[in-house]
Order: structure tokens, then sequence, then C-alpha cells
């Protein structure tokens, strides 16, 4: 019994493994800037409050943020030279 239980559950870890196997989302260029740097800019802007989001799409971080007036503010930043596109 414990053979059967022991087989079960490697083979359902087999498949968890495959499922983010499968995950082909493009990562940042080797020479992009941290995160963290692109943020801290993002932090210094004029009415800066809080960032709501960060997200990776077509080779470039989006980061909405909202300013001290409540003001929704989405930029698009290049990776490797840490400036707005």
């Amino acid at each position: 019994m414990s053979r059967l239980v022991l087989v079960a559950g490697m083979a359902l870890l087999c498949g968890v493994g495959s499922a983010f196997a499968g995950d082909d989302k493009p990562l940042p260029p080797p020479n992009a800037k941290k995160l963290s740097e692109i943020l801290a800019k993002v932090e210094q802007r004029n009415g800066f409050r809080y960032v709501k989001e960060v997200d990776w799409e077509d080779g470039a971080y989006t980061i909405t943020y909202y300013t001290a007036d409540k003001a929704k503010v989405e930029i698009t930043y290049d990776p490797v030279t840490a400036e707005p596109k």
C-alpha cells in the first residue's frame, strides 16, 4: 500500500513539474536594469503615492501607480535603459 502511495506521489510531482516547465514567458534581457532601480525612479515622480501593479509584456515593464490626488498613471519602461518608452 505504501508503495502505491509513493508511486502516486511521484506521478503527481512529475505532472506538476511539467506544468511549470510549460511557462514560456520571455524574461528581461541579461543586461536589464534591476526592477528595483526602475521602481525607485517611479517613486521619485511628482505626486507619487503608491505602485499598484507591475507587468512584463512585449519586452518592457508597464508600471501602474497612483498619485496623491488619486490619479492613475501607467508608464512603460525599457528594461535596459530604465527610461520611459
